[in-house]
C-alpha cells in the first residue's frame, strides 16, 4: 500500500482526476481490465497451452469437427477483432493523457511567460530608478565638490 501511495503522489493531478473519471464509469473499467490482462504473460501463456492442445488433439478437442483447425480459426480471427478494438481504446486513452498533459504543460508556459514578462517589467523600473538614482548621486556630488563661492579659508587661515 506505501508503495502504490508514492506512486500515486509522483501522478501528475490532472492523471489522478482522469482515472478517477474513467473509474466512475463501468464500460471504462472492463476495458482497462481486459486491456491489462490482454497485454500479460498470462495471456500469453493459456493461448500457448491452449493451441498447444488443440494441435496435439488435430483439431478436435472438445468434439468431432469435420475441418480440423476451421473453429481454431475462428476463434483466433474473432480474437484478433477484439484485441484489435481494445488496443485502439488503449490508445484512445494514452491520447487523452497525454492530451491533458499537453494541456496543462500551455497552461503553465502561458504562467511562467506572464510572471517572465513581470520581471522583466520590474527589472526595467528598477534599471530606470538605479539611473536616476545615479544621476541625482552624480547631482549632489558636483555640488558638494563644487568650490563654494565667498571664500573658504584653507589650511586654517
Amino acid at each position: 500500500m506505501t508503495i502504490q501511495r508514492e506512486f500515486h503522489k509522483s501522478l501528475h493531478p490532472a492523471l489522478i482526476r482522469y482515472a478517477e473519471e474513467r473509474a466512475r464509469n463501468f464500460q471504462n473499467r472492463l476495458a482497462d481490465v481486459i486491456t491489462s490482462f490482454a497485454g500479460s504473460m498470462w495471456f500469453v501463456y493459456i493461448h500457448v497451452i491452449v493451441f498447444a492442445y488443440w494441435l496435439l488433439a488435430k483439431g478436435q478437442p472438445f468434439f468431432d469437427d469435420p475441418f480440423p483447425f476451421g473453429l481454431l480459426t475462428m476463434v483466433v480471427s474473432l480474437e484478433a477483432i477484439f484485441l484489435s478494438t481494445f488496443v485502439m481504446i488503449s490508445q484512445n486513452r494514452a491520447d487523452d493523457r497525454r492530451q491533458l498533459i499537453a494541456n496543462h504543460q500551455w497552461e503553465l508556459t502561458q504562467a511562467e511567460w506572464k510572471e517572465n514578462n513581470e520581471i522583466l517589467e520590474l527589472s526595467r523600473e528598477v534599471l530606470q530608478l538605479t539611473r536616476e538614482v545615479h544621476s541625482l548621486t552624480q547631482s549632489v556630488h558636483a555640488a558638494v565638490s563644487a568650490p563654494r563661492e565667498g571664500g573658504q579659508a584653507r589650511g586654517g587661515e
